[in-house]
């Protein structure tokens, strides 16, 4: 999949642990955790949202689009 979830990398930068993410954004800590590892395959704009508030951060910092490569190059 192209795009590459860096929720642990800011979670990490900011000492803040799944579960204190988990309760102040409100998303149960399964799903988090889903989204942590790359597991999900959608994200709601809410929650996105809700995420870059408690983190301080922007979508960027998040979310990064990986081109995947051709075959044979």
């Amino acid at each position: 999949m192209p795009i590459i979830i860096r929720l642990d990398r800011v979670m990490a930068d900011r000492k803040m642990s799944l579960n204190e993410l988990s309760e102040r954004v409100g998303v149960a800590n399964v799903n988090l955790s889903k989204m942590k590892t790359g597991k999900i395959s959608a994200i709601r704009f809410s929650t996105l949202e809700a995420i870059c508030e408690v983190l301080d951060c922007q979508p960027g910092d998040i979310l990064e689009y990986q081109r995947e490569s051709s075959v044979g190059t």
